[in-house]
Parts: structure tokens; sequence; C-alpha cells
């Protein structure tokens, strides 16, 4: 239903390869910050609890508990901002959305780890 000739702008802008992302994996985001004239690269690691949009507008929530508070951040996917995504664990979960994270705290945010065929 969309504009072929935006569908072709946005597929310049799709330079990166990422690696498959869903809910439930544990992953490590490089983020690039700027601050004053000199830029930085800072991780932030936490689970996928929501995958949201397609194509450049593809965007992802990661979760992590720092000092006893959880902390979520939105990222886009296809940002230039983004420097590379590795993912730790996979997590097999049998839902899109993890928003019951929100409410847990300690053992009981663990999500089993997929097994992946050799």
């Amino acid at each position: 239903m969309n504009n072929p000739i935006i569908d072709e702008l946005e597929k310049s802008y799709m330079g990166k390869e990422l690696p498959e992302l869903n809910a439930g994996d544990t992953v490590k985001v490089f983020v690039k910050i700027v601050e004053g004239n000199k830029e930085r690269i800072q991780a932030f690691e936490g689970t996928i609890i929501k995958k949201h949009g397609s194509g450049l507008n593809k965007t992802i929530t990661v979760r992590k508990i720092f000092q006893g508070v959880g902390v979520e951040r939105v990222f886009l996917i296809n940002s230039p901002r983004i420097d590379k995504i590795n993912v730790l664990r996979r997590g097999d979960v049998k839902r899109s959305k993890l928003y019951y994270l929100r409410e847990r705290s300690g053992k009981a945010t663990r999500i089993k780890e997929k097994i992946e065929k050799r």
C-alpha cells in the first residue's frame, strides 16, 4: 500500500546488517553519544520487551533494572546513532509484548533461554 518512490528512498537509508531481534532476547545496544564536540559509544544492555513498526521506522523497547529501578529505552533500529546490536541470549517466550515484566522483580523476571539447533 506504500508508494514505490517512498519505498525506494527508505531502502537507501537501511544500510546496516542487523541480527534477528525478537521479544525476550537479551541484547547489548551500542549507542553513539555526543557530548560537546566529543563522541563516545555507550552500551545499554537489557531485555527486548517490545518490537514496533516495520521498515525504516522499526523500533525496539529494551528494559533493564538499574539500582533497583526499571529503565526502559526505545531504540530506532535504523538510526545512525546506533553503532551495533549484539544478541547475548535468545529468549523463549510465548507472547510478542512482555509488559508483564514491568510488575515483576528479581527471579520472577527470568526468561527461559531458547536452545538453537546445530
